[in-house]
Protein backbone atom coordinates (compact mmCIF):
# COMPACT_ATOMS: atom_id res chain seq x y z
CA UNK A 1 0.00 0.00 0.00
CA UNK A 2 1.22 2.94 -0.63
CA UNK A 3 3.04 5.04 2.40
CA UNK A 4 1.04 8.03 3.59
CA UNK A 5 2.96 11.18 5.61
CA UNK A 6 0.50 12.72 7.69
CA UNK A 7 2.60 15.84 9.73
CA UNK A 8 1.00 16.56 12.95
CA UNK A 9 2.04 19.51 15.06
CA UNK A 10 0.63 19.09 18.73
CA UNK A 11 0.80 22.25 20.42
CA UNK A 12 1.60 21.08 24.00
CA UNK A 13 2.64 24.43 25.67
CA UNK A 14 4.93 24.89 22.92
CA UNK A 15 6.29 21.40 23.48
CA UNK A 16 5.99 17.70 21.83
CA UNK A 17 6.01 17.70 17.77
CA UNK A 18 4.84 14.61 16.62
CA UNK A 19 5.61 13.84 12.54
CA UNK A 20 6.76 11.41 9.84
CA UNK A 21 3.60 8.89 10.53
CA UNK A 22 3.88 6.59 8.22
CA UNK A 23 0.96 4.19 7.39
CA UNK A 24 2.24 0.67 6.39
CA UNK A 25 0.59 -2.48 4.34
CA UNK A 26 -0.64 -3.93 7.50
CA UNK A 27 -2.84 -1.26 8.93
CA UNK A 28 -0.03 -0.44 11.80
CA UNK A 29 0.83 2.99 12.42
CA UNK A 30 4.38 3.92 13.27
CA UNK A 31 5.68 6.95 14.90
CA UNK A 32 9.05 8.75 14.79
CA UNK A 33 9.19 11.82 17.73
CA UNK A 34 11.18 14.62 17.11
CA UNK A 35 12.08 16.43 20.25
CA UNK A 36 12.51 20.04 19.80
CA UNK A 37 14.40 22.39 22.82
CA UNK A 38 11.39 24.25 23.73
CA UNK A 39 9.74 20.65 24.45
CA UNK A 40 13.16 19.48 25.96
CA UNK A 41 12.82 22.61 28.18
CA UNK A 42 9.86 21.25 30.19
CA UNK A 43 10.95 18.18 31.27
CA UNK A 44 14.22 20.02 33.02
CA UNK A 45 13.95 21.72 36.02
CA UNK A 46 15.32 25.42 35.58
CA UNK A 47 18.87 26.18 37.72
CA UNK A 48 17.61 29.84 38.62
CA UNK A 49 15.20 32.54 37.02
CA UNK A 50 16.52 35.83 36.11
CA UNK A 51 14.56 39.47 35.24
CA UNK A 52 13.27 39.74 32.13
CA UNK A 53 14.33 43.34 31.65
CA UNK A 54 18.09 42.19 32.16
CA UNK A 55 18.75 43.44 35.51
CA UNK A 56 20.98 41.71 37.65
CA UNK A 57 18.30 40.34 39.89
CA UNK A 58 17.95 36.58 40.19
CA UNK A 59 15.64 34.15 41.98
CA UNK A 60 15.65 30.76 42.62
CA UNK A 61 11.70 30.05 42.58
CA UNK A 62 9.38 31.36 39.92
CA UNK A 63 8.24 34.76 40.55
CA UNK A 64 7.08 38.29 39.06
CA UNK A 65 8.73 41.72 38.50
CA UNK A 66 7.41 44.97 39.64
CA UNK A 67 5.71 45.22 36.70
CA UNK A 68 3.99 41.59 36.86
CA UNK A 69 5.97 40.00 34.05
CA UNK A 70 7.35 36.22 35.39
CA UNK A 71 11.09 35.78 35.45
CA UNK A 72 12.42 33.88 32.59
CA UNK A 73 13.92 30.18 33.25
CA UNK A 74 18.36 29.77 32.92
CA UNK A 75 18.62 25.86 32.39
CA UNK A 76 21.86 23.93 32.48
CA UNK A 77 22.79 24.22 28.93
CA UNK A 78 22.03 28.18 28.37
CA UNK A 79 24.31 28.74 32.11
CA UNK A 80 27.23 26.47 30.51
CA UNK A 81 26.86 28.76 27.40
CA UNK A 82 27.02 31.74 29.40
CA UNK A 83 29.60 31.15 31.42
CA UNK A 84 32.17 29.09 28.48
CA UNK A 85 35.18 30.71 27.59
CA UNK A 86 35.28 32.34 24.34
CA UNK A 87 36.74 29.91 21.83
CA UNK A 88 39.98 32.28 21.74
CA UNK A 89 40.15 32.11 25.40
CA UNK A 90 39.38 28.34 25.33
CA UNK A 91 41.78 27.54 22.43
CA UNK A 92 44.95 29.48 24.38
CA UNK A 93 46.85 28.10 26.88
CA UNK A 94 46.43 30.94 29.52
CA UNK A 95 46.69 30.16 33.13
CA UNK A 96 43.67 30.02 34.86
CA UNK A 97 44.81 31.89 38.81
CA UNK A 98 41.38 31.03 40.44
CA UNK A 99 37.69 31.33 39.81
CA UNK A 100 35.55 34.06 40.99
CA UNK A 101 31.55 33.98 42.26
CA UNK A 102 29.79 34.33 39.16
CA UNK A 103 27.05 36.69 41.17
CA UNK A 104 29.98 38.82 42.20
CA UNK A 105 30.11 38.43 45.71
CA UNK A 106 33.77 38.36 47.35
CA UNK A 107 34.26 34.39 47.27
CA UNK A 108 36.78 32.83 45.52
CA UNK A 109 38.26 29.11 44.64
CA UNK A 110 41.13 27.70 43.40
CA UNK A 111 39.27 24.28 41.57
CA UNK A 112 35.43 24.87 39.38
CA UNK A 113 32.74 24.62 41.46
CA UNK A 114 29.30 25.73 41.53
CA UNK A 115 27.15 27.98 43.58
CA UNK A 116 24.51 27.44 45.87
CA UNK A 117 22.15 28.02 43.02
CA UNK A 118 23.70 25.53 40.68
CA UNK A 119 25.88 28.74 38.65
CA UNK A 120 29.28 27.78 37.14
CA UNK A 121 32.05 29.63 39.06
CA UNK A 122 33.70 31.92 36.19
CA UNK A 123 37.68 31.50 35.53
CA UNK A 124 39.79 34.22 36.06
CA UNK A 125 43.03 34.02 33.80
CA UNK A 126 46.26 35.13 34.05
CA UNK A 127 47.02 38.83 32.29
CA UNK A 128 42.95 39.52 32.97
CA UNK A 129 43.92 41.80 35.54
CA UNK A 130 46.09 44.97 35.50
CA UNK A 131 49.87 44.55 36.37
CA UNK A 132 50.78 47.73 37.15
CA UNK A 133 49.44 48.89 40.38
CA UNK A 134 46.50 50.13 39.61
CA UNK A 135 43.22 48.77 40.79
CA UNK A 136 39.99 48.54 37.76
CA UNK A 137 36.51 48.91 39.41
CA UNK A 138 33.41 48.51 36.64
CA UNK A 139 31.60 50.96 36.34
CA UNK A 140 28.60 49.29 38.19
CA UNK A 141 30.42 48.94 41.21
CA UNK A 142 31.73 52.70 41.02
CA UNK A 143 28.85 53.76 41.23
CA UNK A 144 27.24 51.85 44.05
CA UNK A 145 30.34 52.39 46.41
CA UNK A 146 29.92 56.38 45.80
CA UNK A 147 33.63 56.93 44.55
CA UNK A 148 34.06 60.71 43.73
CA UNK A 149 37.59 62.41 42.65
CA UNK A 150 38.60 66.01 42.76
CA UNK A 151 41.29 67.37 41.10
CA UNK A 152 44.60 68.40 43.09
CA UNK A 153 44.32 72.98 43.26
CA UNK A 154 46.62 75.12 45.03
CA UNK A 155 44.91 77.08 48.04
CA UNK A 156 45.69 78.55 50.99
CA UNK A 157 45.71 76.07 54.27
CA UNK A 158 43.91 78.01 57.06
CA UNK A 159 45.47 75.96 60.44
CA UNK A 160 43.41 77.54 63.66
CA UNK A 161 45.54 76.52 66.99
CA UNK A 162 43.27 76.12 70.20
CA UNK A 163 44.82 77.21 73.44
CA UNK A 164 43.49 77.84 76.47
CA UNK A 165 45.18 80.58 79.46
CA UNK A 166 44.85 82.67 81.93
CA UNK A 167 44.45 86.69 81.68
CA UNK A 168 47.25 88.54 83.63
CA UNK A 169 48.09 92.20 84.32
CA UNK A 170 51.00 94.30 81.72
CA UNK A 171 54.07 94.13 83.86
CA UNK A 172 54.84 97.25 82.68
CA UNK A 173 51.59 98.96 83.66
CA UNK A 174 51.84 98.12 87.36
CA UNK A 175 53.03 100.73 89.85
CA UNK A 176 54.73 100.81 93.83
CA UNK A 177 54.43 103.31 95.57
CA UNK A 178 57.06 103.24 98.73
CA UNK A 179 59.35 105.28 100.72
CA UNK A 180 62.85 106.03 100.00
CA UNK A 181 63.11 107.72 103.22
CA UNK A 182 61.86 107.27 106.62
CA UNK A 183 58.46 108.53 107.29
CA UNK A 184 54.99 108.90 109.01
CA UNK A 185 51.46 108.45 107.10
CA UNK A 186 50.17 111.69 108.22
CA UNK A 187 46.55 111.14 106.31
CA UNK A 188 45.05 108.58 103.60
CA UNK A 189 42.75 109.93 100.99
CA UNK A 190 39.33 107.84 100.26
CA UNK A 191 40.73 105.00 98.52
CA UNK A 192 40.94 101.45 99.02
CA UNK A 193 41.57 98.06 97.22
CA UNK A 194 39.96 97.93 94.13
CA UNK A 195 39.19 101.29 93.70
CA UNK A 196 39.90 103.10 90.25
CA UNK A 197 42.07 106.62 90.62
CA UNK A 198 43.16 108.43 88.14
CA UNK A 199 46.98 109.91 87.17
CA UNK A 200 47.65 112.85 89.84
CA UNK A 201 44.77 112.10 92.03
CA UNK A 202 46.38 112.51 95.86
CA UNK A 203 46.23 108.84 98.06
CA UNK A 204 47.87 110.45 101.08
CA UNK A 205 50.52 113.25 102.96
CA UNK A 206 54.02 112.17 104.15
CA UNK A 207 56.04 113.56 106.49
CA UNK A 208 59.93 112.80 106.42
CA UNK A 209 62.44 114.43 108.02
CA UNK A 210 65.22 113.73 105.07
CA UNK A 211 62.69 115.25 102.62
CA UNK A 212 61.50 118.31 104.76
CA UNK A 213 65.32 118.99 105.04
CA UNK A 214 66.15 118.55 101.21
CA UNK A 215 63.22 121.16 100.65
CA UNK A 216 64.56 123.79 103.09
CA UNK A 217 67.90 123.09 101.65
CA UNK A 218 66.60 123.65 97.69
CA UNK A 219 64.70 126.59 98.75
CA UNK A 220 67.65 128.41 100.17
CA UNK A 221 69.54 127.79 97.89
CA UNK A 222 66.89 128.87 94.64
CA UNK A 223 66.29 132.23 97.28
CA UNK A 224 69.69 132.89 98.08
CA UNK A 225 70.97 136.40 96.68
CA UNK A 226 74.20 135.56 95.77
CA UNK A 227 73.54 132.10 93.71
CA UNK A 228 69.83 132.20 93.68
CA UNK A 229 69.84 133.86 90.08
CA UNK A 230 72.35 131.10 88.91
CA UNK A 231 70.77 127.94 88.44
CA UNK A 232 73.69 125.43 88.27
CA UNK A 233 73.45 126.11 92.19
CA UNK A 234 70.01 124.80 92.71
CA UNK A 235 70.70 121.73 90.64
CA UNK A 236 72.53 119.73 93.31
CA UNK A 237 69.61 120.63 95.47
CA UNK A 238 66.61 120.13 93.10
CA UNK A 239 67.86 116.60 92.30
CA UNK A 240 68.11 115.71 96.01
CA UNK A 241 64.54 115.39 96.43
CA UNK A 242 64.12 113.92 92.55
CA UNK A 243 66.18 111.24 94.30
CA UNK A 244 63.66 110.98 97.54
CA UNK A 245 60.74 110.29 94.90
CA UNK A 246 59.13 113.24 95.89
CA UNK A 247 56.59 114.10 93.08
CA UNK A 248 57.34 116.73 90.58
CA UNK A 249 54.30 118.66 90.86
CA UNK A 250 55.14 119.04 94.57
CA UNK A 251 58.90 120.66 93.89
CA UNK A 252 57.02 122.35 90.94
CA UNK A 253 54.69 124.10 93.66
CA UNK A 254 57.52 125.30 95.82
CA UNK A 255 59.12 127.05 93.15
CA UNK A 256 56.68 128.99 92.82
CA UNK A 257 55.61 129.58 96.62
CA UNK A 258 58.84 130.08 97.94
CA UNK A 259 57.59 127.70 101.13
CA UNK A 260 58.65 124.41 102.18
CA UNK A 261 55.76 121.96 102.91
CA UNK A 262 55.59 120.45 106.34
CA UNK A 263 53.87 117.27 104.99
CA UNK A 264 53.84 116.08 101.12
CA UNK A 265 50.90 114.99 98.82
CA UNK A 266 51.45 111.83 97.54
CA UNK A 267 49.76 111.37 94.36
CA UNK A 268 49.16 108.33 92.00
CA UNK A 269 51.54 108.18 89.35
CA UNK A 270 49.30 106.52 86.79
CA UNK A 271 45.86 105.71 86.17
CA UNK A 272 44.49 102.55 87.25
CA UNK A 273 43.22 99.90 89.66
CA UNK A 274 44.10 100.15 93.08
CA UNK A 275 45.62 96.58 93.82
CA UNK A 276 46.78 96.96 97.23
CA UNK A 277 46.95 99.34 99.89
CA UNK A 278 48.89 99.25 102.80
CA UNK A 279 48.92 102.56 103.83
CA UNK A 280 47.65 103.52 107.55
CA UNK A 281 47.21 106.73 109.46
CA UNK A 282 50.14 107.25 111.56
CA UNK A 283 51.90 104.30 110.89
CA UNK A 284 55.73 104.80 110.58
CA UNK A 285 57.07 103.49 106.74
CA UNK A 286 60.27 102.59 106.75
CA UNK A 287 62.46 102.76 103.24
CA UNK A 288 61.44 100.19 100.80
CA UNK A 289 57.79 99.29 101.93
CA UNK A 290 54.79 99.01 99.46
CA UNK A 291 52.08 101.53 100.63
CA UNK A 292 49.97 101.37 97.37
CA UNK A 293 50.19 99.40 94.11
CA UNK A 294 48.39 100.58 91.28
CA UNK A 295 47.94 98.74 87.52
CA UNK A 296 46.79 99.94 84.62
CA UNK A 297 44.26 97.32 83.51
CA UNK A 298 43.43 99.29 79.71
CA UNK A 299 45.57 96.44 78.46
CA UNK A 300 46.35 93.09 79.48
CA UNK A 301 48.00 89.95 78.73
CA UNK A 302 46.41 86.29 77.97
CA UNK A 303 49.17 83.77 78.66
CA UNK A 304 48.12 80.20 77.22
CA UNK A 305 49.41 77.13 76.56
CA UNK A 306 50.33 75.70 73.26
CA UNK A 307 50.47 72.60 72.48
CA UNK A 308 54.33 71.53 71.77
CA UNK A 309 52.97 70.09 68.75
CA UNK A 310 51.59 73.04 67.17
CA UNK A 311 55.15 75.36 67.99
CA UNK A 312 56.05 75.19 64.46
CA UNK A 313 52.57 77.18 62.95
CA UNK A 314 52.84 79.55 66.01
CA UNK A 315 54.96 83.13 65.00
CA UNK A 316 54.92 86.55 66.65
CA UNK A 317 52.27 88.38 65.56
CA UNK A 318 49.96 86.04 64.69
CA UNK A 319 45.86 87.50 65.21
CA UNK A 320 44.36 85.71 68.19
CA UNK A 321 41.11 85.71 68.81
CA UNK A 322 40.40 85.09 72.39
CA UNK A 323 36.59 84.13 74.56
CA UNK A 324 36.21 84.70 77.94
CA UNK A 325 34.22 82.01 79.75
CA UNK A 326 32.26 84.63 81.87
CA UNK A 327 31.65 86.33 77.84
CA UNK A 328 29.90 83.86 75.85
CA UNK A 329 29.75 85.04 72.55
CA UNK A 330 32.03 87.98 72.61
CA UNK A 331 35.87 88.26 71.08
CA UNK A 332 38.78 89.88 72.05
CA UNK A 333 41.16 90.43 69.30
CA UNK A 334 44.79 90.50 69.74
CA UNK A 335 48.61 89.69 68.83
CA UNK A 336 50.61 87.69 69.54
CA UNK A 337 53.27 89.47 71.06
CA UNK A 338 56.18 86.94 72.44
CA UNK A 339 56.61 83.14 72.61
CA UNK A 340 58.29 82.33 75.95
CA UNK A 341 61.31 80.31 75.34
CA UNK A 342 61.09 77.25 77.37
CA UNK A 343 58.89 73.79 77.41
CA UNK A 344 56.62 73.08 80.22
CA UNK A 345 58.72 69.83 80.54
CA UNK A 346 55.26 68.06 82.94
CA UNK A 347 52.45 69.42 80.59
CA UNK A 348 55.19 69.58 77.24
CA UNK A 349 53.55 73.06 76.62
CA UNK A 350 54.48 76.61 75.53
CA UNK A 351 53.57 79.74 77.07
CA UNK A 352 52.54 82.26 74.56
CA UNK A 353 51.50 86.19 75.11
CA UNK A 354 48.89 87.78 73.52
CA UNK A 355 48.08 91.57 74.16
CA UNK A 356 44.76 92.68 74.53
CA UNK A 357 43.14 95.76 74.54
CA UNK A 358 40.90 95.96 77.97
CA UNK A 359 38.96 99.70 77.30
CA UNK A 360 35.80 98.79 79.87
CA UNK A 361 37.95 96.63 82.30
CA UNK A 362 35.95 93.74 81.71
CA UNK A 363 39.08 91.16 81.78
CA UNK A 364 40.66 90.54 85.40
CA UNK A 365 43.54 88.95 86.07
CA UNK A 366 43.60 85.24 86.40
CA UNK A 367 40.37 85.03 84.39
CA UNK A 368 40.42 82.06 81.90
CA UNK A 369 39.91 82.39 78.56
CA UNK A 370 40.23 80.13 75.07
CA UNK A 371 42.12 81.72 71.98
CA UNK A 372 42.23 80.39 68.65
CA UNK A 373 45.40 81.72 66.75
CA UNK A 374 45.11 82.23 63.27
CA UNK A 375 48.18 80.63 61.14
CA UNK A 376 46.54 81.10 57.98
CA UNK A 377 49.61 81.45 55.11
CA UNK A 378 48.18 83.99 52.23
CA UNK A 379 50.73 81.64 49.98
CA UNK A 380 48.61 79.21 47.87
CA UNK A 381 50.07 75.45 48.32
CA UNK A 382 49.11 72.30 46.17
CA UNK A 383 45.71 70.88 48.53
CA UNK A 384 43.78 67.89 48.70
CA UNK A 385 41.04 67.25 50.77
CA UNK A 386 41.75 65.12 54.00
CA UNK A 387 39.29 62.60 53.18
CA UNK A 388 41.49 61.64 50.16
CA UNK A 389 44.34 60.30 52.49
CA UNK A 390 44.86 57.04 53.48
CA UNK A 391 46.62 56.98 56.59
CA UNK A 392 48.57 53.97 58.22
CA UNK A 393 50.45 55.53 60.71
CA UNK A 394 53.78 55.53 59.51
CA UNK A 395 52.46 55.70 55.56
CA UNK A 396 50.08 58.09 53.49
CA UNK A 397 48.65 57.54 50.50
CA UNK A 398 46.12 58.58 48.50
CA UNK A 399 44.28 56.93 44.79
CA UNK A 400 44.48 58.30 41.68
CA UNK A 401 41.88 58.75 39.54
CA UNK A 402 43.11 57.58 36.15
CA UNK A 403 39.99 57.05 34.44
CA UNK A 404 37.90 54.40 32.61
CA UNK A 405 37.83 52.73 36.40
CA UNK A 406 41.36 52.67 36.85
CA UNK A 407 42.89 53.97 40.20
CA UNK A 408 46.59 54.13 41.41
CA UNK A 409 47.65 53.99 44.95
CA UNK A 410 50.26 56.77 45.33
CA UNK A 411 52.40 57.40 48.10
CA UNK A 412 52.65 61.34 49.20
CA UNK A 413 54.33 63.57 51.49
CA UNK A 414 52.05 66.34 53.86
CA UNK A 415 52.35 69.38 55.52
CA UNK A 416 50.06 71.70 57.23
CA UNK A 417 46.02 70.34 57.66
CA UNK A 418 43.62 72.98 58.85
CA UNK A 419 39.83 73.53 57.17
CA UNK A 420 39.29 69.92 55.90
CA UNK A 421 42.79 70.12 53.71
CA UNK A 422 45.61 68.93 53.85
CA UNK A 423 49.12 70.03 52.04
CA UNK A 424 50.64 67.63 49.44
CA UNK A 425 54.56 68.53 49.44
CA UNK A 426 55.45 65.18 47.65
CA UNK A 427 53.68 62.70 45.20
CA UNK A 428 51.06 65.00 43.30
CA UNK A 429 51.03 67.03 40.75
CA UNK A 430 48.84 70.30 39.88
CA UNK A 431 45.32 69.58 37.93
CA UNK A 432 45.54 65.35 38.99
CA UNK A 433 42.29 63.72 40.32
CA UNK A 434 42.44 62.06 43.65
CA UNK A 435 39.23 59.96 45.28
CA UNK A 436 37.90 62.04 47.93
CA UNK A 437 34.80 59.01 49.09
CA UNK A 438 35.09 55.50 49.21
CA UNK A 439 38.73 55.37 49.76
CA UNK A 440 38.65 52.66 52.38
CA UNK A 441 36.50 50.64 49.48
CA UNK A 442 39.07 51.09 46.77
CA UNK A 443 41.60 50.37 49.20
CA UNK A 444 39.42 46.62 50.17
CA UNK A 445 39.68 45.64 46.48
CA UNK A 446 43.30 46.18 46.03
CA UNK A 447 44.00 43.94 49.14
CA UNK A 448 41.60 41.46 48.06
CA UNK A 449 42.90 41.19 44.74
CA UNK A 450 46.56 41.21 46.08
CA UNK A 451 45.34 38.63 48.97
CA UNK A 452 43.85 36.50 45.58
CA UNK A 453 46.80 36.80 43.30
CA UNK A 454 48.94 35.24 45.91
CA UNK A 455 46.67 32.47 47.06
CA UNK A 456 46.56 31.82 43.01
CA UNK A 457 49.88 31.08 43.24
CA UNK A 458 50.29 29.04 45.87
CA UNK A 459 47.27 26.62 44.21
CA UNK A 460 49.34 25.25 41.88
CA UNK A 461 51.47 23.84 44.33
CA UNK A 462 48.66 22.31 46.16
CA UNK A 463 47.29 20.64 43.43
CA UNK A 464 50.19 18.81 42.38
CA UNK A 465 50.80 17.84 45.75
CA UNK A 466 47.28 16.37 45.43
CA UNK A 467 48.25 14.63 42.39
CA UNK A 468 51.40 13.20 43.57
CA UNK A 469 49.56 11.58 46.71
CA UNK A 470 46.86 10.28 44.85
CA UNK A 471 44.04 12.55 45.81
CA UNK A 472 41.39 13.55 43.21
CA UNK A 473 39.30 16.70 43.41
Amino acid sequence: MKTLRLLTILALGGGLALGAYRFSNDSRWSAHAEVTPAAARTERTPLYYRDPSGAPLWSAAPRKDDRGRDYLPVYDDEQAIAVAPKPAQAASSRKILYYRNPMGLPDTSPVPKKDPMGMNYVPVYEGDEADDGTVKLSPGKIQRTGVKSEPVARRAIRVTVKAPGTIQLDERRVSVIAMRAESFVQKVADVTTGTRVKAGQPLMEIYSSAVASAAAEYLATITSKTVGGVEVYGRGSRQRLVNLDVPEQVIAEMERTRVAPVTIHWSAPREGIVLERNAIEGMRANPGDVLFRIADTSLVWALVDVAERDLGHIAVGQSVAVRARSFPGRVFSGKIAIVYPQVNRDTRTVRVRIELANPDAVLLPDMYVDADIDTADSTPVLAIQDSAVLDTGTRQAVLVDKGEGRFEPREVKLGRRGGGYIEVREGLADGEAVVTSATFLIDAESNLKAALKGFAEGAPQASDAGHATGVHK
